[in-house]
């Protein structure tokens, strides 16, 4: 079904693998004509073009990029107007489309949602951008209908920003990289690696593009197979898929760590474009006669099998098939995993599920950027034609992803069939995505075509003694299993005809109502702040020395964004720094928000002037220790210290492109994380944006425990001598144990945040 190549591989014509071995030169000679030009043919890739293009730094391997559009929706957009405007922000120098798709219930916290939309709107029309009412779309799905280009690169604030089926590179990354771009910097990387995925075949009736995703997530998240690289798609399988499954296999790349995205395009794709008005934007991509991949992901899409991703992430794969047979020892292993992901905070079993052999789910979700395109619900209202989900505990709901989609549905009567089987279809909102709509009840199991299923993510609290719990399918399974009443059935154990009728944009439902200021700024135009918008309160510049304390200690595999600061309600909160902060690892460690403030008093008294040992007592004896080991620097008569918090997690960082998962520290008067790698690039280039040093410690070492403070004695000047190894001191029974603390390579840019302790002071010199 997949297969992983160990090292390198040469595509040649498109159509043949060869692996870079001692043979490799002559097959591609003989195959060719061509010598096997390794470094040559890492350019004919369609990335390295896409990436060539949009570079201004003169090297391929230092990149600094400029994009072509930028997208946020209404739980970041906000911040990131707000930092952009702190720090020197005249106008939009690039479309930039603002949607609202997260916030749009307006349902948490009385006027707030709502006050970030005319947020939204009123920075639109003030600074030259597009403003997209609630309920209109989700964010990817209107910038698949109206932003992406064949050989465009697109940046977005949410970490599914992907449009590489449609031929644009696209990345999500935290707000910060998105401010750099709005005042005319760039996006400064080093040069991916590219992994090539070489489909074949042709998928399955009833197999779907969410079954063909997470069959390659599962074989490659846990050995980060792509992490931080390139995924491109090629092969001759390519071209038996839709534009519809392209996009629902691509929009679930972000969730093998990947970087990017980009698909070999052709005239499938130039159809979509014409369908939705802009057939100017087609360019037809593809890979040179001889291209050389880092690695490579062989697909055949006829062996894929229906799929479902088990709680509680999506790379705990099995086939559904599999899942059947071998139920009880599944769901065994799903309690293993619980106890580590929940931390025992709540029972967590799966098995009173089972009713007569079979597993019976409570709810079913297709939505969102992956679930909601028109292929996906029409399928699933042809498998729902004439059935009925029942009347007991199952429920299912469906959200088109745009109105335009919504719309469609209206006239080909899928709508009509899915509402007749009981189903409720509902607007283009994110919320079933990340605990924000159709939260299940306490015990409760949902299946959905989503993007993840991490714990929480779909409403429960378990500090409130609640858990549901979500595992991923493919939207034409799910309307199978609604067939069936709630319980589990794969789409492929169906005799369905799936009816696949034309799709036709109309054009006129966002030309009605979607704002495009057409890059015409108006400065006179006020901005409209609610109460709960606050500005970004002031961060000190990195002191030359730094006492940390270790308030959170965090041993699971992997830590996600959620869990750093969680979705749902707290969204509400995104506009307010110091209000969201309140919630940080409130679902993973509730401790931490005291322990941090606590710290966080000797700094305020260090800017205060005043004793940061009067302020915080328990500094006594550690500061007595590092003035007995370092009387050179008399501490004690100058202000060159700075006190705050730190976090250790193995792998930090996981999922959402959010912010705020670092900010949120840093406004508590965190100064760094501790790990032993960081899950993604975006969630390390967070911390460093928002002035947090991104250390390392080798896995398997932890020679601190939660509660011990450490001593970083000249840090300032170790970041400003681009040292990578950082000496740091555990205090411990009055004296100090030394250890060594890795930081990673750090562009100058980078250094430069780091040092003036934000990107905000950054900007403002």
């Amino acid at each position: 079904m997949i297969k992983l190549h160990d090292g390198g591989v040469y595509l040649v014509n498109g159509t043949s693998l060869i692996d870079d071995n001692a043979q490799a030169a002559a097959a591609v000679q003989a195959e060719t004509g061509v010598s096997a030009d390794r470094e040559e043919a890492a350019k004919n890739t369609i990335a390295y073009g896409i990436l060539d293009a949009h570079n201004t730094s003169g090297s391929m391997e230092k990149l600094k990029i400029k994009f072509d559009k930028l997208t946020s929706h209404d739980i970041t957009f906000v911040g990131i107007i707000q930092t952009a405007r702190a720090s020197g922000l005249e106008k939009f120098p690039v479309p930039y489309v603002l949607t609202n798709c997260h916030n749009s219930l307006c349902a948490v916290g009385g006027t707030i949602n709502e006050d970030d939309h005319m947020f939204g709107l009123s920075c639109a029309k003030r600074y030259g951008g597009i403003y997209v009412p609630p309920h209109q779309a989700v964010i990817h799905q209107f910038a698949r209908e109206m932003l992406a280009g064949g050989g465009k690169m697109i940046l977005g604030s949410d970490s599914h920003t992907r449009y590489g089926a449609l031929g644009t590179m696209a990345m999500g990354e935290g707000g910060p990289e998105l401010v750099k771009q709005l005042l005319n910097k760039t996006y400064d990387i080093n040069m991916p690696q590219v992994v090539g995925v070489y489909l074949t075949g042709k998928p399955e009736r009833g197999v779907g593009p969410q079954d063909v995703a997470l069959a390659i997530i599962g074989a490659v998240f846990a050995n980060g197979y792509v992490n931080n690289k390139v995924m491109e798609f090629v092969g001759p399988g390519v071209a038996a898929l839709s534009a519809d499954f392209r996009i629902g296999i691509d929009v679930m790349t972000t969730e093998t760590t990947c970087l990017s995205s980009i698909w070999k395009t052709d005239d499938t794709i130039r159809e979509f474009y014409e369908i939705h008005g802009r057939k100017e934007e087609y360019r037809e991509l593809n890979p040179g006669q001889v291209a050389y991949y880092d690695g490579m992901i062989e697909v055949d899409l006829s062996k894929i099998k229906p799929m479902i991703a088990m709680p509680f992430h999506p790379s705990n794969t099995y086939t559904i098939e599999e899942l059947n047979q071998n139920l009880m020892d599944i769901l065994d292993d799903c309690e293993k995993k619980a106890q580590v992901s929940l931390d025992g905070a709540v029972e967590f079993t799966l098995k009173d599920k089972v009713r007569d052999g079979r597993l019976y789910v409570d709810q079913g979700i297709i939505a969102g950027c992956a679930g909601g395109g028109f292929e996906n619900i029409c399928d699933a209202a042809d498998i729902l034609e004439g059935a009925s989900i029942g009347a007991d505990e199952f429920t299912l709901s469906v959200y088109p992803a745009s109105t335009p989609i919504y719309m469609e549905l209206m006239r080909n009567g899928a709508a009509a069939a899915l509402m007749e089987s009981g189903a409720i279809l509902k607007t283009a909102f994110c919320g079933p995505c990340f605990g924000a709509g159709d939260t299940p009840g306490n015990n409760g199991f949902s299946i959905r075509h989503s993007t993840r299923n991490f714990p929480n993510r779909e409403g429960s609290k378990l500090q409130s003694g609640q858990i549901a719990s979500v595992a991923l399918m493919d939207a034409r399974s799910i309307a199978a299993t609604a067939a069936n009443k709630g319980y589990l059935t794969a789409a492929t154990d169906l005799d369905v005809n799936y009816s696949k009728p034309k799709y036709y944009f109309d054009h006129q439902i966002y030309a009605n109502r979607v704002f495009d200021s057409k890059g015409v700024a108006d400065a006179s135009q006020e901005i409209k702040f609610g109460p709960n918008i606050k500005d970004w309160p002031a961060m000190s510049e990195l002191p030359q020395n730094m006492v940390l304390k270790v308030v959170s200690e965090i041993h699971d595999p992997v830590t996600t964004t959620d869990e750093l600061i969680p979705s749902g309600e707290t969204s509400s909160y995104r506009s307010n720094p110091l209000g969201l902060a309140e919630f940080t690892l409130s679902r993973k460690d509730p401790a931490y928000v005291g322990r941090a403030k606590e710290i966080q008093k000797a700094q305020k008294a260090m800017e205060e002037g005043t004793c940061p040992v009067e302020a915080l007592e328990e500094l006594g004896p550690v500061m007595d220790a590092v003035n007995k080991a370092f009387p050179e620097k008399d501490i004690p008569k100058t202000k060159e210290i700075g006190f705050g918090s730190t976090i250790f997690a193995v792998k930090p960082g996981d999922g959402s492109a959010r912010e705020q998962a670092a900010s949120c520290q840093k406004v508590l008067g965190g100064w760094a994380n501790i790990a032993n790698e960081y899950a993604t690039k975006r969630y390390r280039s967070n911390l460093i944006n928002w002035g947090m040093l991104p250390l390392l410690i080798p896995e398997g070492e932890l020679p601190f425990a939660n509660g011990d403070y450490l001593f970083l004695p000249d840090i300032r000047k170790a970041v400003e001598e681009r040292s990578t190894e950082i000496p740091a001191y555990v205090v411990k029974d009055g004296n100090l144990q030394k250890i060594t603390l890795g930081m990673g390579e750090l562009t100058e840019d980078e250094r430069e945040i780091i040092l003036k302790g934000c990107l905000i002071n950054y900007y403002r010199g």
